[in-house]
């Protein structure tokens, strides 16, 4: 299928991060760089669950960049993707509906689904986020118009790139000890 044929999505890649605190308060160095970030065109916060948990009490606070009717969309853009990828006849328009539903509170993320109140020690604290890189849509457009398609897409952290220098050292050593 050619850029031509593609329809445009209107969302750009979006990040899933799992991050976990081994702490409880926050000096409000997070949400303001989610607001830079923001007014600079960077990212937009999809969604965002924070859990804590402290005194043996769960508590949580969700927020978003997203309008309820944004939310319900992106929700059912996902629901509807899902269901193309079962296969099964009709799980295209469940999908849509069941996503729908699901960003009909203005949320992405179901705290119900992510279970950290179960998952983090006491005195601690975890965030899922849901962030969509909103400087590629750009970018993505472009490569498309220009017949490109995707072969690959991964992130590159810098454990992975320690991983691979110890991979190599140990082939280099191996090598060594056969010659």
């Amino acid at each position: 299928m050619s850029a031509q044929e593609t329809p445009a999505s209107p969302y750009g890649p979006v990040q899933l991060l799992v991050i976990a605190f081994d702490r409880t308060r926050f000096e409000g160095e997070i949400m303001p760089e989610f607001e830079r970030l923001k007014e600079t065109g960077t990212i937009r916060l999809i969604d965002l669950l924070f859990v804590k948990k402290e005194n043996g009490e769960v508590e949580t606070v969700q927020r978003s960049d997203l309008s309820k009717d944004e939310a319900e969309e992106f929700g059912a853009l996902v629901g509807a993707l899902v269901g193309a990828g079962t296969g099964e006849e009709g799980a295209i328009e469940a999908g849509l509906e069941l996503g729908a539903a699901a960003g009909a509170d203005g949320h992405v993320l179901d705290e119900d689904v992510w279970y950290l109140g179960d998952a983090i020690p006491e005195g601690t604290s975890a965030a899922v986020a849901l962030i969509e890189h909103t400087w590629a849509i750009p970018l993505r457009d472009k490569l498309l118009a220009a017949d490109g398609a995707l072969l690959a897409d991964a992130w590159v952290h810098p454990a992975d790139l320690v991983a691979i220098g110890a991979a190599a050292r140990e082939l280099h050593d191996a090598a060594e000890t056969t010659t």
